[in-house]
């Protein structure tokens, strides 16, 4: 095909001119597509082409999904510019969508992403990353989304659309296996039950070894054990009644993230220097694991239930979907990254949670405006036990640290002068946070698309919502058999006061030691020790929006919207009566979508601004308990952001198809001063500036029978931009050896052939193709121990693929 390059050029300025704009931003991925303009897309909760849609978005195919050989969203990270999701804690998730996320794992709060499973909520924690199953399609949408979607929506929406059953036989599946022993397999089987029903059942399967090694057990971490089912009922009733009865179930049985230590190992008898030189840090990507955390698990059990009906009354449709989740999760980690038992430490996190959705809609269409109604109502009952497990000679060196004074050290000396039969050292210590919390979401919402004239539509839209949440905390006084019982035999033989009569030590250091052996030391309980200490809140919110589209001519349209978000008030598990302010976002966007067919080429650009008020986020605050160990709290800030997307499709011939994406966003504090005090006013939240996606899909025919298809892609995730406080809380640090917080960069392929009726078919993967590793944060939680550990990425993965379907 001989192309008009200056054409062309003409044309790909005008679009990005008509922008206001110049320069990179926005997103898109949909290569499997091979008319990519005419995707439909249930982002406004209507069917609609993805370029009629005026909000910025990206979608995912299935077919991507596949060839990027991913098992969940966290495993796409990199190719939606804008989303970030870590899995490192598969029960404990962390999503941020153009820079707004909470990466709180208590109960109390909420995500200001929102994770959709055909239309129904998922939380952010047990139920927020699920395993791919027989997935359709997933919609990224940016910008705040609580008129459609709901409160919890503030910095956008993830909506992720299964397949539903068809009248038509089916039968796929899915095969790999790749280095660090991975296993892994889908498979779907789809069931025509004569001419009004239909059966689909989807079961996927993950497993790998792991690929780090603990240098002293040869025990297997970042592995993976993960399974799931799906299954649907398709039910045409009379009078064009469809109904879809859908069950999933998910288990998840893994080792816990391990705390990758940056500390040389002391020596026998030695303890970590302390406080930790970074100086002297080994690169966590090259030295040796060491994990003892007795119990080490991460596990979820996950069971939904969802009914969805769809009435037509031939001037509106009906629609109800009422769904039912439940899942159980435990996931007990080390914290400390030594096998030492002079700095042990392990945190665990205990969940049960169920919830309820029942939402009803009704909509409709004609000539002047397409509408649709609904109210909704969400109910949730979550339990969550916060715990923190070590022993005394932990303890000792904590009190050593923090205050000059090896408490247990200085007991067993003196016992051994007095003669007594005691054991200070090696005594189990643990405390304990019960949380509890119910709550309930009403919303009344409305959304109008007005089609004032035959190239201008007029999009109003209203939610009213309403939250209730009730709160518990309880946290009784640790749990130490073996220092209970050295402290009785110490009053029984009247040991302290015996110190003091001594001279050894005055009575207020007595009472001192006393309560450091007696009561809780890491976990802050007052007030809740006892009993449950328990409030309840509730909040009313008004969302509008407003979006004014014009069609330039059919395949280019012009857009400008003004959106409000909203995310209910909340409470930190672990800070016993915090009470949070609900946040809200007021976002100001403007784009371009456009199809240059001629050149079969697709253009879309946004450029935003929003204001955000009290968002939650978790903070490491020095000096959160009695003795100064750093713990994570829930605080709040106001932020401002100022930035662009943009997404550039081009298949220049049938066999090639190319993309970029690209999102630059400008993210910033407003007036706040951290917990510690530090002023981080105007200065950068920590958002990279820059990412970028990039790739091609070529497909040669005839080849051997059949197609040959290459698959190339690439993602960019700029530098972190540091604060005052991004050290401190593990985003930047810059060592001898390694760097925290620099760009990152991943590339991924694929080859694959399939026969002429592409019936079967073989691929060979590779993640990470140039086995780029990079340390991407650090925890500072047992930094009062001496022993502060990181995280890394993911080394190369390479497989092989069998795919057949029937």
């Amino acid at each position: 095909m001989k192309m008009n390059k200056r054409k062309l050029v003409i044309s790909i300025s005008q679009a990005l001119l008509g922008t206001g704009i110049a320069g990179l931003g926005m997103p898109g991925m949909a290569l499997a597509d091979d008319d990519i303009a005419t995707v439909v897309v249930t982002a406004q909760s209507r069917s609609q082409s993805a370029q009629a849609v005026p909000i910025a978005m990206q979608i995912l195919s299935a077919e991507q999904i596949s060839k990027l050989a991913a098992t969940n969203l966290s495993a796409i990270n990199g190719y939606i510019p804008g989303l970030n999701v870590d899995g490192n804690q598969p029960t404990q998730p962390y999503y941020t969508l153009r820079g707004i996320g909470t990466s709180d794992f208590g109960i109390g709060t909420d995500s200001p992403v929102g994770v959709y499973v055909d239309g129904v909520y998922s939380g952010k924690t047990g139920g927020a990353l699920m395993t791919f199953n027989d997935v359709q399609r997933v919609e990224v949408l940016k910008g705040p989304q609580g008129t459609l979607f709901g409160r919890n929506s503030a910095a956008g929406a993830i909506s992720i659309i299964t397949k539903e059953p068809t009248q038509a036989f089916e039968a796929d599946i899915n095969a790999r296996l790749g280095n660090y022993g991975t296993k892994y397999f889908d498979g779907v089987i789809n069931l025509p039950l004569g001419d009004q029903a239909a059966l689909r059942f989807s079961a996927v399967g993950s497993k790998r070894d792991g690929w780090l090694t603990d240098a002293a057990t040869g025990q297997k971490y970042k592995g993976d054990n993960d399974w799931g089912t799906r299954a649907t009922l398709l039910f045409n009733a009379p009078a064009q009644t469809k109904v879809l009865l859908s069950w999933e179930h998910e288990f998840l049985n893994n080792k816990a993230r391990p705390a990758i230590s940056m500390i040389t190992p002391a020596a026998p008898g030695a303890l970590p220097s302390f406080p930790s030189d970074p100086a002297t840090y080994v690169d966590p990507r090259k030295g040796p694991l060491y994990n003892d955390a007795v119990g080490n698990r991460e596990a979820k059990k996950f069971d939904g239930v969802t009914l969805r009906i769809e009435k037509p009354f031939g001037w509106a449709t009906f629609n109800s979907t009422t769904a039912y989740r439940h899942f159980n999760s435990v996931n007990r980690e080390d914290e400390d990254g030594t096998n030492r038992i002079e700095t042990y430490l392990d945190t665990a996190n205990i969940e049960n949670n169920t919830t309820w959705q029942q939402e009803f809609k009704l909509s409709g269409k004609n000539d002047m405006v397409d509408w649709l109604a609904g109210i909704s109502y969400f109910s949730e009952k979550a339990n969550q036990n916060s715990q923190v497990n070590t022993y005394t000679d932990s303890l000792n060196t904590l009190f050593n640290n923090v205050a000059g004074l090896p408490v247990y050290s200085l007991l067993d000396g003196a016992a051994q002068q007095f003669g007594l039969p005691v054991k200070l050292f090696g005594n189990s210590w643990q405390e304990n946070m019960f949380n509890r919390g119910d709550n309930k979401a009403y919303a009344v919402y409305g959304d109008a698309i007005w089609h004032l004239t035959p190239k201008i539509n007029l999009t109003t839209g209203i939610r009213f919502s309403r939250d209730e949440k009730e709160f518990s905390w309880y946290a009784p006084n640790r749990v130490s058999p073996g220092v209970d019982g050295a402290l009785a035999l110490f009053n029984q033989v009247g040991f302290f006061p015996g110190l003091v009569q001594a001279g050894a030590v005055s009575p207020e250091q007595a009472a001192m030691i006393q309560a450091l052996m007696g009561n809780s030391q890491l976990v802050a309980n007052a007030g809740a020790t006892l009993a449950p200490y328990s409030t309840k809140r509730s909040w009313n919110d008004t969302s509008p929006r407003v979006l004014l589209d014009y069609h330039l001519t059919p395949d280019v349209m012009f857009y400008g919207s003004v959106s409000k978000g909203y995310q209910s008030g909340g409470y930190n598990t672990l800070q016993i009566g915090s009470k949070y302010d609900p946040e809200q976002v007021w976002n100001y966007e403007a784009g371009v979508k456009s199809n240059l067919r001629d050149y079969h080429l697709i253009l879309n650009a946004s450029v935003f601004s929003y204001k955000f008020t009290n968002l939650q986020s978790l903070s490491l605050v020095a000096g959160g308990n009695s003795v100064g160990v750093p713990a994570y709290q829930v605080v709040s800030s106001d932020q401002k952001a100022n930035g662009f997307d943009l997404e550039a499709r081009w298949q220049p011939m049938p066999a090639l198809r190319m993309y970029l994406t690209t999102e630059y966003i400008d993210q910033k504090y407003k007036g706040y001063v951290a917990n510690d005090g530090i002023n981080l006013s105007n200065q950068p939240v920590g958002t990279p500036k820059w990412s970028a996606a990039t790739g091609f899909d070529y497909t040669w025919h005839n080849v051997a029978g059949g197609h040959l298809n290459l698959t190339l892609q690439h993602a960019y995730t700029g530098p972190t931009r540091c604060n005052d406080d991004s050290v401190a809380q593990g985003a930047c640090l810059s060592t001898p050896r390694f760097t925290v917080g620099s760009a990152m960069q991943r590339t991924d392929g694929r080859i694959g052939w399939s026969n002429e009726n592409q019936s079967w078919g073989v691929s060979l993967f590779a993640n990470n193709l140039f086995d780029k590793r990079y340390v991407y944060n650090v925890s500072n939680i047992t930094a009062s121990f001496g022993t502060p550990f990181a995280s890394i990425t993911a080394p190369r993965m390479v497989g092989i693929e069998f795919r057949a379907s029937m």
